[in-house]
């Protein structure tokens, strides 16, 4: 694959994963079957938001990395990704509380996607200290 077409499988993946990321924040989920409420402890549904917004950074890292060429502006770009996915994810938790009544904003959630993101961007930022290593 060339690398012109890896950039753009990696812009479509990135647009179709914001999409599943509307779709499972607002949709309307009456005929799930019930899942046990805690695995380990953890409350299924943080475990969820995690995995919702753990791919964030990375997504965004493979389909708009235009900034790798040099360390601190890598850097700076993974901080970019790291505040526009904690703006998306207080958004879904706002939208949900104020525009839909079938769900509920909950700050937890909040807290279990911003736990996503940091992991997903500390991933990201090891990658451009491996790729900047001396």
């Amino acid at each position: 694959m060339t690398p012109r077409n890896r950039l753009l499988a990696a812009r479509i993946a990135f647009f179709l994963y914001l999409a599943a990321i509307v779709w499972l924040c607002f949709g309307q989920f009456d005929q799930m079957p019930q899942v046990q409420r805690t695995i380990w402890g953890i409350p299924t549904d943080k475990i969820a938001h995690f995995l919702m917004f753990f791919p964030f950074p990375l997504l965004a890292y493979f389909a708009f990395d235009r900034y790798s060429e040099r360390f601190w502006p890598a850097v700076l770009w993974s901080l970019v990704t790291l505040t526009a996915g904690l703006l998306i994810a207080a958004g879904t938790e706002v939208g949900q509380a104020r525009l839909t009544t079938y769900r509920s904003g909950d700050v937890l959630d909040f807290q279990a996607d911003f736990l996503a993101l940091g992991t997903g961007t500390l991933i990201v930022l090891l990658l451009i200290f491996r790729r900047h290593r001396p």
